[in-house]
């Protein structure tokens, strides 16, 4: 697993951030240069004074963007360079209490719009950043404040904003129909078309009906969404009724993402409860797939390996999980796919993903 937070030690006082570079690379006021390397770590230099990583080659974080901490004494690797999967984690607090939440929320709030904004302003040209939390929309102001100042710099960029939707109100839509909020994608989630089971699952009662508003708005301001839906014993068999109500009120949407869980936050006690094997049965899948695809509603499958979904619906299995948490079982060594495939989370239950394989 690729470490994203490494000890780190640094002159300054304050949290800053930096981009590093390796010798032999111009570097700018942004940048820090490498000073010395050794079997511990290295050490970089800049206008803040030295800091040292250890555990770490140049090779390895060269070119990646940095939130240090000295306080904390570590330094985060929010931007890495050439990678596909960087998400800013704007805030650990939510309104919500999800049965299998990945990353389950804290009350406390530690405020770094600034420190994202300066790190989003060094991303490599035509980057993909993704915004989570927590709900990052707590925040709304701060929010879209800091993606719109970055993408009147840098157009070049785009957001993939993961947020419950229920923030959104009337007042919005003007300022979500900017041409820079085309550059801005927002995943949703929705786990049924019943009220009662997708509030039951969220641990809130009424958030249907306030995803149903935030929805409206985001349609008005022509905003891009990406659909998400957890699979879960909850709500597995009502997966082909949900598809029809996306099919009917929110075929507006750009994609829907049926996801498999994530065996980690409250999933990871609930694991035996919660999970759904498709490999023993992919039919209700298969039909939400077929009621969605059938009304234009294009669709894909997050955290499928392709050797577990049928041959019919495997090309819709997309190759989702974030390098930095991604692994694959020894079993999948000789198989043709798996540049396009999923793999398995770092830690799903290792006899489960080496039994679940098939080499394709």
């Amino acid at each position: 697993m690729i470490r994203l937070t490494l000890p780190a030690t640094a002159d300054a006082d304050l949290p800053y951030v930096i981009r590093l570079r390796s010798s032999g690379v111009s570097a700018g006021p942004a940048d820090a240069t490498l000073f010395q390397e050794d079997e511990d770590g290295v050490t970089y230099v800049s206008r803040y004074g030295a800091m040292a990583i250890d555990g770490v080659s140049s090779k390895e974080v060269d070119g990646d963007i940095l939130i240090v901490d000295p306080a904390a004494g570590r330094a985060e690797r929010i931007l890495r360079r050439d990678s596909r999967h960087n998400t800013l984690l704007v805030t650990e607090r939510c309104d919500q209490l999800c049965l299998m939440c990945s990353q389950p929320p804290k009350k406390r709030h530690i405020d770094r719009f600034a420190l994202f904004e300066e790190a989003c302003l060094l991303a490599e040209p035509k980057s993909l950043i993704g915004v989570s939390g927590g709900e990052p929309t707590l925040y709304k102001a701060e929010l879209l404040g800091m993606m719109e100042r970055v993408l009147a710099e840098r157009p070049d960029l785009e957001f993939h904003v993961l947020t419950n939707g229920q923030f959104f109100d009337d007042g919005d839509v003007a300022r979500l129909r900017d041409r820079r909020y085309g550059h801005v994608s927002w995943g949703i989630p929705i786990y049924a078309a019943e009220a009662g089971l997708h509030d039951r699952i969220v641990g809130k009662e009424g958030a249907f009906a306030r995803l149903e508003n935030g929805m409206a708005v985001l349609a008005r301001a022509g905003a891009r969404i990406e659909l998400r839906t957890v699979v879960l014993s909850d709500n597995v068999a009502a997966l082909p009724d949900l598809a029809r109500h996306v099919a009917k009120r929110l075929r507006f949407v750009e994609v829907w993402s049926i996801m498999q869980l994530e065996n980690i936050g409250f999933a990871r006690a609930r694991w035996a409860s919660l999970f759904v094997d498709h490999a023993e049965d992919f039919a209700p899948i298969g039909q939400a797939v077929n009621n969605a695809m059938l009304y234009g509603v294009r669709t894909q499958l997050f955290n499928f390996p392709r050797c577990t979904v049928p041959a019919a619906w495997r090309d819709l299995a997309r190759a989702s999980i974030s390098d930095w948490k991604r692994r694959y079982a020894d079993a999948c060594t000789p198989c043709r796919e798996r540049e396009a495939c999923s793999g398995f989370f770092e830690w799903h239950p290792f006899e489960q993903a080496e039994a679940g394989v098939t080499p394709l």
